[in-house]
């Protein structure tokens, strides 16, 4: 069975596809530009929850791709203090926006689902006294 490439993969000089691992990076990083996310979670199947690192942008996004539409699910990790509900919804519209602007799909739906909370590390205070009897030679 022989399929003809839709419209939207057709032009005048030839076809255009876009592979689902690229519309996976532009959902990661559309992502964590959000206020509030402070980062990207394997999910529950990996069971190891990391922070977006360069190596791997599409960490935590999984996609369906269609020949016009997409649908998107993002496993995040929210910095501790922010509106859980107002961060997921922004992130719903980030997405949206990114891969409608970039790649001309339809997005259907951006599911988010809040994997954990980072609470920010408290850092060391030494006191005065603390650092200069570091510095004296003993």
């Amino acid at each position: 069975m022989s399929t003809v490439p839709t419209e939207f993969e057709r032009t005048e000089i030839g076809e255009i596809q876009i592979a689902p691992e690229v519309i996976e990076i532009i959902a990661g990083l559309a992502t964590v530009e959000v206020k509030g996310v402070a980062g990207m979670s394997g999910g529950f199947a990996g069971g190891i929850v990391e922070l977006l690192g360069r190596k791997n942008l599409s960490k935590g996004v999984k996609v369906e791709v269609g020949q016009r539409e997409a649908a998107v699910d993002v496993s995040v990790i929210v910095e501790y203090g922010n509106r859980l509900p107002e961060v997921a919804a922004e992130i719903q519209r980030n997405v949206k926006r990114s891969i409608e602007t970039m790649t001309g799909l339809t997005v259907v739906e951006v599911n988010v689902q809040i994997h954990d909370v980072q609470f920010k590390a408290v850092e060391k205070n030494t006191s005065v006294e603390d650092t200069d009897s570091a510095l004296r030679v003993k």
